[in-house]
Order: structure tokens, then sequence, then C-alpha cells
């Protein structure tokens, strides 16, 4: 392990000289990701049933555990990669980055164009592709998913919610030291879990103790970033540790500690905790706050975490771009998780926050549980009465200044000091520099700030703009949002003094003219000789739960699922469903630099689909705990098909589709929307029925694609002659049905299996707008543990290419209730 530490610490020294000297002769050199056609070590222990519900002891338990073996295995396979080079490229210059071994064979390597041809040519060769780019994408969402009273008292309460089930993180790293990954909270035992055999990474700034019981693995992973020069070791750390704030968030989300005091900007938020607050947190870090991250990096970090013996991989992170080629499955990424998935893994990925255009999803495969985002019905609002009697709202987690007390309005404009002038700096309204106005004219006022685009590029702060403010011994702050700033929604923003942020333009144009209104100036000089305007603010320090709630948020990626770089639409429902991901609380790292005004707080406010993935991650934690055996398939569907279409008042649940005034263009969620709906925690570890589906048809389903026989056989290893290639996207046992393109009439089938009682149901179903369907049988009686198909038949009526909408529903005797979406895209009659 020592030696391991070392290696880690002198990455960045090493690259760096070997990377002048190629950069140097080989300017064209990049990253590229080669496979090889033999299997990896993941595909050699076959004592087990693939994808399907039954125990996984034979092939997770006890191969991934023997560390020693696969050392020795992994070490031969290394020799292998190295071998091969030297052969394929013949005392050239090159670099090698990773050797994968666990759920690919193959390895990453800095050549140039002519290189990566060479080894394409040598026949142990499967597959070489140019690495890209990939980027990022709570105290009270427990409450509003019901899991104090619902979900953990069925498994003994918060204090084992979880306990024993181990969720990897591909993430910016975390903060060791944050209360929220203690193992010293509780009385109650805290074994590591036996099938796990991670490691922790111990560097200057990740010293030896910092994981425990809690935390129990962390690496990191940025070989090909120090290779391409765009890695800042002062900012991005070669260690586990967190410096962007991202990762300390939504390990947290998924697995933080209950009950953990929220402390911000001096303010008292309530008590935090993770869905599954006694899972254990394994962090691979392979993203970073100066570039984000590269594919290379981040499938070394899921073939790390597969063979570490993790059961929940979770990715808040997206590609840049979408994946090219015949089909968007086919990418480095999506392919090691599918062998993550054959090995029994749940991998949980955010849908990307490119929304709300159609076809924006940034998560594109069947064996993939895609996340959106959705609110939730807890909002912070403060506002501003001004002395006209009319009342703005806005943000700020700030307190307000003293009741029943108006005090005078002075813009910073209006307050320079006699060396200050406009002309010498234009932001000078920002309220960046204390020595820019007029003490006397602003102590005991509320100034006015500009809130201008160079707020949204961290050019400008509000810290900075308070400390201003604190040091002109102002009231407090009013923040105006420039005009020039459209369409920027902005988080709740901790303020340490009495304060606003007016984020409406138009908000601001009314104070502003209000404030202009009421300035008296001098006739002949026209200076201003008072301030007529007064205002008071009220504080936004408590919560309001009165909101309707869930709703899809605009920036969530959107269905339906593009099949290929020329947008064709796949068979597959995505996004899977949507989760709390707006304004959600969660730790922080003190040295985070994602968001600047919650630089040096432990927790922080942050919005995005990254946000809502973790909470489904650590859902699948607490089912996985209830019932072992599930396959990954498995808990998706539990998750899935007890999704709700309600919000809290009844009504369908709504979806926001403009970044401008998102509440005034919102209509009710379709399923490429919100996939099955919002997820329900409590009826998902209680969900009666399930689709199970296998790696041999996902599998199938590739083979199936036109073009694909040899990029399978390149990824896989495997022959599709082996697999029933005539199955398609529709085939897979998924609990949704999308027809792309329905000509004339189609026929699917599902198959359920009953891990419940016996029980009878009923089949209840609406078609799609200009489609008619039938459901066989509309009757079933199932028995604990045994199959039922159902075959759905839909024909055409009309010619039609716009999506429409329907849903079979399963309703049961005993109680259970299953929800299947369904759409079609293109009718042809």
């Amino acid at each position: 392990m020592g030696n391991l530490c070392w290696v880690y610490l002198v990455l960045p020294f090493c690259f760096g000289l070997v990377l002048n000297t190629l950069s140097q002769e080989n300017s064209d050199s990049d990253v590229y990701i080669v496979t090889l056609k033999q299997a990896p070590l993941s595909h050699s222990y076959q004592g087990f049933n693939n994808g399907s519900t039954s125990v996984r002891l034979n092939k997770l338990y006890k191969p991934r555990n023997d560390s020693r073996s696969h050392q020795r295995s992994s070490s031969y396979i290394s020799r292998v990669h190295d071998s091969l080079l030297k052969k394929a490229l013949k005392g050239e210059k090159y670099m090698k980055l990773y050797s994968y071994h666990y759920l690919i064979n193959g390895f990453s390597v800095l050549i140039t164009p002519q290189q990566a041809d060479m080894l394409s040519r040598r026949q142990e060769v499967a597959n070489v592709v140019l690495d890209f780019p990939v980027r990022t994408a709570t105290t009270y969402t427990p409450q509003f998913l019901g899991l104090p009273k619902g979900v953990w008292p069925q498994d003994g309460g918060y204090e084992t919610a979880g306990e024993g089930i181990v969720i990897g993180f591909i993430d910016t790293g975390i903060d060791p030291t944050h209360s929220s990954f203690a193992d010293d909270v509780s009385d109650h035992t805290y074994p590591i879990p036996d099938h796990f055999s991670g490691i922790c990474e111990v560097t200057r700034d990740f010293p030896s103790g910092s994981c425990n019981r809690k935390l129990v693995g962390a690496r990191h992973f940025a070989a090909s970033a120090i290779t391409r020069g765009v890695f800042n070791s002062s900012q991005d750390y070669a260690s586990p540790l967190d410096g962007d704030g991202h990762g300390t968030h939504t390990a947290s989300v998924a697995a933080g500690n209950h009950g953990i005091p929220v402390m911000v900007a001096g303010h008292y938020f309530g008590n935090a905790s993770g869905m599954a607050p006694r899972s254990h947190i394994a962090v691979y870090k392979a993203l970073y706050k100066s570039f984000g991250g590269f594919a290379a990096d981040v499938v070394a970090a899921i073939d790390q975490a597969a063979q570490d013996g993790v059961d929940i991989i979770s990715l808040s992170i997206t590609p840049n771009r979408r994946p090219p080629g015949i089909a968007t499955f086919f990418n480095p990424i999506d392919m090691a998780l599918l062998s993550a998935v054959k090995s029994g893994i749940f991998v949980v990925q955010a849908a990307g926050n490119t929304g709300p255009s159609p076809k924006s999803m940034s998560s594109f495969s069947p064996w993939i549980f895609t996340v959106g985002a959705a609110s939730h019905d807890r909002v912070y609002s403060n506002s501003i009465i001004l002395g006209n009697n009319v009342t703005i709202p806005g943000v700020g987690l700030a307190s307000g200044t003293c009741s029943n007390e108006m005090y005078t309005l002075i813009s910073a404009v209006h307050a320079l000091s006699n060396e200050t002038t406009l002309a010498n700096d234009m932001y000078v309204g920002e309220c960046q520099d204390p020595s820019n106005f007029d003490r006397e004219l602003i102590q005991g006022n509320l100034l006015i700030c500009s809130y201008s685009i160079r707020f949204v590029l961290g050019l400008s702060t509000v810290k900075q703009a308070l400390q201003t403010a604190k040091n002109l011994s102002a009231a407090g702050v009013v923040f105006c949002m420039d005009p020039f700033v459209i369409g920027f929604q902005l988080n709740p923003t901790p303020l340490n003094m009495p304060g606003i942020i007016i984020p409406s333009t138009n908000d601001s144009k009314i104070l502003l003219q209000y404030y202009n209104s009421s300035l008296e100036r001098d006739g002949f000089t026209k200076k201003i000789v008072r301030f007529g305007a007064v205002a008071s603010i009220s504080g936004g320090l408590e919560a309001n739960y009165s909101v309707s709630a869930p709703k899809v948020m605009y920036y969530s990626a959107r269905g339906p699922d593009p099949e290929d770089g020329f947008l064709d639409n796949a068979d597959i429902m995505k996004p899977n469903l949507v989760a709390p991901g707006n304004s959600i609380w969660a730790a922080w790292s003190t040295l985070g630099m994602e968001s600047v005004e919650f630089q040096g707080e432990s927790f922080a406010m942050m919005s995005g689909t990254s946000m809502a993935a973790p909470h489904i991650a650590g859902l699948a934690a607490l089912i996985k705990q209830k019932f072992p055996h599930f396959s990954p398939a498995a808990i998706a569907s539990a998750l899935s098909t007890t999704a709700s279409l309600y919000d809290k008042n009844g009504s369908p649940i709504m979806a926001q589709h403009a970044y401008t005034n998102p509440d005034l263009n919102q209509s009710p969620a379709t399923p490429f929307d919100m996939g099955n709906g919002f997820v329900n925690a409590s009826s998902a570890l209680n969900p009666g029925l399930i689709f199970e589906s296998t790696y041999e048809d996902y599998m199938s389903f590739l083979c199936g694609i036109n073009g694909s026989i040899p990029i399978v056989l390149n990824y896989t290893g495997q022959n599709c002659q082996l697999h029933n290639s005539t199955v398609t996207a529709a085939d897979l046992n998924l609990p949704s049905i999308t027809i792309a393109r329905l000509n004339r009439s189609q026929t699917v089938g599902r198959s359920l299996t009953n891990i419940a009682g016996n029980e009878t149901y009923r089949v209840d179903w609406t078609a799609p707008f200009g489609v008619s369907m039938n459901v066989t049988p509309a009757h079933f009686f199932i028995a604990m543990g045994e199959k039922q198909v159902l075959n759905i038949t839909f024909n055409a009526m009309t010619n039609d290419s716009t999506a429409s909408f329907g849903r079979i529903g399963l309703v049961g005797n005993g109680g259970h209730n299953l929800n299947i979406p369904l759409s079609v895209i293109v009718k042809l009659y």
C-alpha cells in the first residue's frame, strides 16, 4: 500500500517529464483507449446466473474478494499489455497510462494517430478509441420521500439503513474530515463488508486515517489529464481529496450520516441525512475542478470500483458530446458499465443538465439507470417591501432588517468616493471594493449593488459585496439583476447580513424605477441632494413548504433517447425516472471551489441532475439491503414501476419547458420528461412484481443493431452468432415500452416475476394518441416466485410523427400497483 501511495505522489512529475519529450517530437499525440479480444477478469468467473435474481455469491463475493489472486492476474495482464505495445510500436515513444483488466481487457496510452493505426492492425487488438472529455452534470428530502416513517423503520431505523452495502462514487473526490462521513456517530457495530477489498490512498493531502468504517476506500485517477498538461496540482490535488465540492455533496446525499447539523453563514438549517445513512462509501476520483475529466480516467475508476467489490456505482457525470458511431451505446464508459452490470453492480447516472430540449439526454444505455431532476416542496424566499407598499420577492438565505423599520436605499453608483468615477471602473456598481465608496453616505442604509454576468462567471462574488457592505457599515444589501443576465436561475444564496438578491430583471426594474423616481436633485447642478426611497427586508431563513411539488426542472435532460449521432430515436425510455435534484442541502468540502458563495462552508445548496442521481443510489442501497439477491435489473424495476405520477396535491406532475420564467412555461410531464415518474421510496421496497433483464438480453439487443457485429466483438470479445440478433430494444424486458417507429402493427412481450405472495392482477391501459392497443391477458393470477408474460399489441391508426404517450397499469388485489409508461413516436398507418 505504501508503494501505491508513492506511485500516485510522483505521477504529476513523471508524466510531466515524459510528456515534454513526447510533445516536442510528436505534437499530435493523444490518448487512446485500446481494448483487446481476450476476455477480462470479470468474465472469467462463470459460477453464477448472469444478471438474474439468483445470489451472486460465487461471482461477486468469493472471486472479487480474493485480492491476492486478482493482483497476480492483473499483474500478468499488465505485462501482456506492455509486451504488445513493445512489439506493435517497435521502439517508438509512447506512454501507457492504465491497464484495464477487470471489466474490460485493455489499456489507455498516449500515442500518435499513426501509432493508433499500427495498434488497430494487430490481431490481438479489438478496438482503438480516441479518449474524450466528460463533465459533472440534504436536510429535507428524506422526509419528502417518506424515509423516516415509511422506509427506514422496515430495516431497523436510520441506524441500520443501508448497512452492508458499498456505494462507489465516480466523482471529484471527498472531504474525509466531514462529520457526514465519520464512523463514530452510533454505538451500533459497523463492520466493513467482507465482500469489499478496496484500499485507501495515502498522500500528503489525504493522510493515513482519512478512511474509516464509513469511508472504506478512496483512490484517484488522473493519468489522462496529466498527460494533456491540464492538471493543476494546486487546486485539483493528486489524491482523493475533493478540491471542488461536487463529490463530497453527492456522496453525502446518498450515504451521509444521519442527524448532522447544517450550519451555513452562521445560520442553522436543520439536520442532514443521506438516503442510506449506514451505507459505506468508496470514492474513485476521476473528475477535477479545473478541467472536468476524461473517459480514460473514468473507465479506470469504474474498472477499479468493480474489482474492489462495490454494490452500486453512482455517476453524476455525463460525456461532453454524444458518442460517435453507429450507436450511442458503443462507447468505452457505457461498455465498461455493461460489464459492471454483468458483475451484479447497479449503475446510476445523471441524465444531464442539458434540458429542456427534446433528445437532450446524456445517458443512453438500457443497462444504466438514468435519473432526471425534480423539485421538492421546500423553498426559501425572502422579500423587500418598498416605501410605496410594493413587495418584491427574492432569494437570500439571510436575516431581515429590524421589523417595522424602513431604511434608506442608496445605489452603489450614487455613493462613490471622491476618487472614484464610473469612467475609471465600469463595474464599480458590483460593490467589490469598499475603497470606492463613501462610508458616511452608506452607513446605516441599504446598499443597492448590481448582479451582472460577472457574478455568473465568478469574476465578482456575493461574498465580496457583503464584505464591502460590512466594511461600510450598511444596514443591508440589495442585489438587482442586470438586464443582460437572461435566463439565469439562482439558488438561494447564503448572506451573513440582512440582504436579498432579486433574480427577476423585471422586478429589478420596478425597484430601480421606484428608487430613481424618489431621488431629489439640485435644479442647477443635478446632484442628488436627498435619497427618498426606503425599504425593509424580510428574512429568508425559514423554509416554506406550501409549493406544489414535485415538478420536472427545466434543466433536466429529456428524451427520446438518441440512438446515434444522427439523432435517430432509440426504442428505449429515458430518463428512467426523476428524483429530488433542486436546491439540495448536502455536505461540502471546505476546499470546494465549484460554488464561490459556499467557499469555506461545510454544507452547500446545489441543483442539478448530479444531485438527483445519488438520491437513487442511496435508495437502491436500501432495496439491495432488503433484497440482497436482487439483480441490477430487479432494482431498476422496483424503482421504476412504483414511481408516482402525481404531485403532493394529487395533481399530475408538471414539467418546466423554458429557462426564462420556467413556472410560466410548464405542462403535464410526459415519459420523455420524467420516465416512469417521481421516485416513491416506500413503494419501491414492496414492488410485488419485477421485470428481469440479463446480460445476455443486453448482448442480444446490441447484436441486433445493424452493423454492430464487429463492434460487439471488439468491445466484449463475444461473437454475435451466439446471441439472438433478432431482439430489438423494444423487446428488452424493461418496465417501459418505447416504439420509435410503429409501422402498422407491432407486438412486444413483457415478463413479470412475482416476489411477493400469491396475487390476482387486473390490467388496465390507456393507448397513445393515434394508436389502438390490446394487452393479454387482461387478468391473471400469479403465485409467489412464478412468472407471467404480457403480450402488448400496438396498431397505428394514423400517419403521424409526433410522439404520443400512454400507460399500462397493473392493479393487484394484494395492494401492489405497477405503472408501465408507453411512448410511440412515428406512426405509419
